[in-house]
This record gives C-alpha cells, sequence and structure tokens, in this order.
C-alpha cells in the first residue's frame, strides 16, 4: 500500500498536513508542566552524578527517553556496571512497544523514512497527545503529521529544559523538590485516556499493587503492578467480534 499523499491540500475532515502538524503539537502543550521541570532535573543530576555537561546534552538528543535517562544518571552516579544500566534502562523502555503496537495498524503503510522518524519520537507525552487523534478515521490521511507535531514539539521542549538544567548545574540545591515532576506527567497521560470499565480497572489495579509491592528489591514492584494491570484490563475487555469496533 502506498503512503498517504503529502499535499497542501484538504485531506481528512479539512486537515491539512500544516494543520494536523498544528494539532498535534497544540495536544502536546497541556504535558508540558510535567515534562519541563523533569527535564531540568535531568540535567541537574547528570551533573551531579558525573555526566559531563556535553555528554548529558547529546543523551536527550539520542536517547530521548526521560525515565531512562534519569536512571542512567543515578546509576552511573554509583558506579553501576554498565550491563546493569543498559538491562535497566531496557525493561523501563519495554513501555514502548505497547505504544508501537498500538499504532503500528494505523501507521504501518508509511515509508521507512516515516517509520523511522516516528518511532524515534513515539513517547509517553507524544503517544497520549496524538492517540485520540490517530484513532479518528477522519485524521487517516494525516495521522503521519499529527504524531510528528506532537514528538517534535515533545523533543524540541525537551532538549530546552535538558539545557536549562545543565546551565543551572549544582547552583540548584540537591534537595530542591522538583521531583513532583514525573509523576505529575504520568498523571496527565494517564488520566484522559480512562474511559471505560476495562482501563479503569487496569488503572486501580496497577496503583493497589503497586503500593503493596513498594518494598520489593530492584523496584519489582513497579514491574508487578504493570503486569497485574494489564492482567486486569484484559479480563474485563468486552469480547468483540473481527471487524467490530474497539471499546
Amino acid at each position: 500500500m502506498n503512503a498517504p499523499a503529502e499535499t497542501s491540500g484538504p485531506t481528512g475532515a479539512g486537515l491539512t498536513p500544516q494543520g494536523a502538524f498544528l494539532l498535534g503539537l497544540r495536544a502536546l502543550l497541556p504535558l508540558l508542566v510535567g515534562v519541563a521541570p523533569f527535564g531540568v532535573i535531568y540535567g541537574v543530576v547528570a551533573l551531579q552524578s558525573g555526566i559531563p555537561p556535553l555528554a548529558a546534552v547529546l543523551m536527550s538528543s539520542v536517547v530521548f527517553a526521560g525515565s531512562a535517562q534519569f536512571l542512567l544518571a543515578q546509576l552511573i552516579g554509583v558506579g553501576a556496571p554498565l550491563l546493569l544500566m543498559v538491562g535497566a534502562a531496557a525493561v523501563l523502555n519495554l513501555r514502548h512497544t505497547l505504544y508501537s503496537a498500538s499504532v503500528a495498524p494505523l501507521l504501518g503503510h508509511l515509508p521507512w523514512r516515516w517509520k523511522l522518524a516516528l518511532a524515534y519520537l513515539l513517547t509517553d507525552e507524544a503517544y497520549a497527545a496524538a492517540i485520540p487523534y490517530l484513532l479518528d478515521p477522519a485524521h487517516k490521511a494525516v495521522r503521519h503529521w499529527l504524531l510528528l507535531g506532537s514528538g517534535l514539539a515533545l523533543w524540541s521542549s525537551w532538549q530546552l529544559a535538558t539545557l536549562a538544567g545543565v546551565l543551572l548545574g549544582r547552583g540548584l540545591p540537591a534537595d530542591l523538590p522538583l521531583d513532583f515532576a514525573l509523576p505529575l506527567t504520568f498523571i496527565a497521560i494517564v488520566v484522559p485516556l480512562i474511559d471505560s470499565r476495562s482501563r479503569l480497572a487496569a488503572a486501580l489495579v496497577a496503583a493497589a499493587v503497586a503500593v503493596v509491592a513498594a518494598a520489593l528489591p530492584y523496584k519489582l514492584g513497579l514491574f508487578c503492578a504493570a503486569l497485574a494491570g494489564l492482567a486486569a484490563g484484559v479480563l474485563l475487555l468486552p469480547r468483540r467480534g473481527i471487524g467490530e469496533p474497539r471499546p
């Protein structure tokens, strides 16, 4: 199947590629309330962990995975083995495979240049901002532009926030209470997506297991919570036949 025509004329519900790009960008803006402080924290923590300023900034450009970068900075700071750092980052980023599986049926027909670019930009916030529009059949022809807009908006903001953290460096006190940014970001992502009984069950079960299993070593409680939430959501997912719309 050929990729959607990249024209400047109206597509879908009157959206041009430029309009879709701007729509994706605007959809991402509210999430920056949590992203910006988190990026600053990462920059500060990276320097405090002994990562050179240029390397800290380049990590945001190359890795582009906030929670994984934060984890890597902490592991570097305590002198963790390289194999442990790679494994921990890989496990932490496994959730991105779920995002990929979700958008693959919608964007799988695109040429490789688009797939590679969008795969790089497919992060928690970009997915959350774009997915309601990607699922709208009216936007079928410009879905890739929507995700590109939200992804680039997040990428640009993350680079600026990282740079701000690096420039501020050790000038900020180590105990400055900015650690609210990460949970705030994920709350802003999850809550708007809880629009069915199965998703509500998944969220509640995952939260309960995370609290109960918080004392497990190596943060295994979070892993158990994710599995429990997935299981609860699947069990309560309404059965549907082939070709029926998703709930």
